[in-house]
């Protein structure tokens, strides 16, 4: 995986200074390589795959690393996911990397299939908007699942999203192709009660996620958004529950509203797990009530 140019400094000086605050190059593990573990996680423990690569849940992302791994090894996921809607078909894939349950890198790429709305827009129809994502993840203290109640898993990170369409993206009045988010997680299971809790504040001025570029002429700036989630686990193996994610609304021309959704999450094995959900985003550019299917397969270890 190679980083674009475009990346510059400040994604790098934050890579390398989440790997000096992890601690990895001390672990011990990290040292001897014949001691690395994989595997070691409850099931479901480390989520699912966001949209945009990260572990979390489909629309958000959690504190949770990628990976079956403990602190004592490495571990690795990758995902395809599928999201049918009216108007537009999405479609996500991507792979993350856990270090030590501390330190989690990502990329996925994302693709938007403007149906016959690319045709009404002057793009043809089928027309494809495609967007890069990057993305690191530290966690910083807590554990998600074991260790005081009250204490979540708390983890920031930063997502680069390059958008493969900057013609499009000014056409509709966006003033960047390219930008990096900012967040912080804090996510929690209560084993006792089977209950997850995660809520995420982000900084972002990503328009539909970034798909419509970043910025634009009602707003330039970065706002500070809000993904919830909240599930409960039926079984061992199977999760149910809801996500709300608030989104900027920066574009004149392409209304946003906020997205929903409704999951459940059922590990096929220790390390296949799909998710389907009823997924609400609201209006997309100039068709509104786009709810459909989403579904996913994560493979993790």
């Amino acid at each position: 995986m190679s980083v674009p140019n475009e990346l510059g400094k400040p994604l790098t000086q934050m890579l390398a200074a989440a790997i000096a605050l992890s601690g990895i190059c001390a672990n011990p593990a990290w040292a001897n390589g014949n001691d690395l573990e994989t595997g070691g996680k409850l099931t479901l423990t480390n989520g699912v795959t966001s949209v945009e690569g990260s572990s979390g849940g489909g629309l958000a992302s959690w504190s949770v690393i990628a990976g079956n791994e403990t602190d004592e090894g490495i571990g690795a996921s990758a995902h395809v996911t599928l999201v049918e809607l009216p108007d537009y078909g999405w479609q996500s894939h991507g792979v993350s990397i856990g270090l030590f349950d501390r330190l989690e890198l990502s990329y996925a790429r994302q693709n938007l299939d403007t149906k016959d709305v690319g045709a009404a827009l002057g793009l043809g129809r089928g027309f494809q908007l495609n967007q890069d994502v990057f993305g690191a993840k530290l966690r910083l203290g807590g554990d998600a699942v074991y260790g005081n109640p009250l204490m979540p898993q708390i983890a920031v990170g930063a997502q680069y999203r390059k958008n493969l369409d900057a013609p499009v993206t000014a056409f509709v009045g966006a003033t960047k192709s390219d930008d990096v988010d900012f967040y912080v997680s804090a996510t929690k299971l209560f084993l006792s009660k089977s209950i997850l809790v995660s809520g995420t504040a982000r900084l972002t001025r990503a328009n539909q996620f970034g798909l419509l570029g970043f910025g634009g002429d009602k707003n330039d700036e970065r706002s500070l958004q809000f993904e919830g989630s909240m599930g409960y686990q039926l079984s061992r193996k199977l999760l149910v529950g809801g996500e709300y994610r608030t989104k900027p609304d920066n574009l004149s021309i392409a209304q946003e509203d906020d997205a929903v959704d409704v999951f459940a999450a059922w590990a096929l094995t220790d390390n296949f797990t799909l998710t389907a959900a009823y997924v609400d985003l609201g209006n997309i550019v100039i068709k509104d009530k786009q709810r459909g299917a989403f579904l996913s397969l994560q493979a993790a270890f």
